[in-house]
């Protein structure tokens, strides 16, 4: 059942489109539902979309759902960055259930002094190997020499951040599988890595539902629809979720792909 949470969560339900999309939801939450959103497969969604989640309007919103138990977001924090600080204060005042841990960060060397201007050595960090192996000495030259000129400019490492959550997301929807009768488990991400346990919750005869956007759902979890994976393209969703003053004209295609739904 859906009991929109604010006045303008009820207004815009009202809208055809929207009520269209919230009607399609409504039959999917069925019994006791729980929630887990990767915020960090989530979070580039924004550049494709043209527009950005609203943490505080994605809670009213999916919180309006009568039959939503918890709703888990799961987002690394860069140690001793205040606004990584903040994003998480503002999450748990939103009242998610936060998961959290430290964000790593790996400093890759690109010092080129030392190998030959044709040699791939450091290019093997950076790109995979299937790839590498069709580039030609030119192309291997031209990226050295893009190094080089980055340590001209004092430029010796490149930082990469990293925080998975596969790992903890998997477990708690297994933990919520056993323990918590759990009926409809809803995921937003777009990651094969989930294709197992996701898989896993389908042939234990539960419901599971993934939120993505079209062309951000990799081919394992495309797959899993034929075995009952339901995916609601969060396009639909967008002046119900988004920041406010990024509502959309009132159409029914993507202003910046066209992508259909999925």
């Amino acid at each position: 059942m859906f009991i929109p949470k604010t006045p303008i969560i009820q207004e815009l339900a009202k809208r055809e489109d929207v009520k269209f999309a919230v009607e399609k939801i409504d039959k999917l939450f069925v019994g006791k539902t729980n929630i887990y959103i990767d915020f960090a497969n989530v979070r580039p969604w924004s550049e494709k979309l043209g527009w950005h989640i609203s943490p505080n309007r994605l809670k009213q919103f999916l919180k309006s759902f009568k039959d939503v138990d918890s709703i888990k977001w799961y987002q690394g924090e860069l140690i001793g960055d205040p606004r990584s600080k903040s994003e998480i204060k503002k999450l748990e005042h939103c009242k998610y259930e936060v998961r959290t841990k430290p964000v790593k960060i790996m400093r890759l060397p690109i010092d080129v002094s030392s190998i030959s201007i044709q040699s791939p050595d450091l290019l093997k960090k950076f790109v995979r190997k299937a790839l590498l192996r069709h580039y030609d000495i030119a192309t291997v030259e031209f990226l050295n020499a893009k190094f080089k000129e980055m340590n001209k400019r004092g430029i010796f490492f490149i930082e990469d951040r990293k925080c998975n959550f596969d790992v903890e997301i998997g477990t708690d929807m297994r933990v919520d599988h056993l323990r918590d009768g759990i009926d409809t488990f809803v995921l937003w991400s777009g990651d094969s890595d989930f294709a197992d346990p996701i898989k896993t919750l389908i042939l234990g005869g539960k419901k599971v539902v993934l939120f993505a956007t079209a062309g951000r759902v990799a081919r394992e979890l495309n797959a899993l629809v034929k075995d009952g994976l339901f995916i609601v393209d969060i396009f639909e969703l967008r002046d119900l979720i988004c920041w406010k003053g990024e509502e959309s004209p009132k159409s029914t295609k993507d202003p910046i792909s066209g992508a259909p739904q999925l």
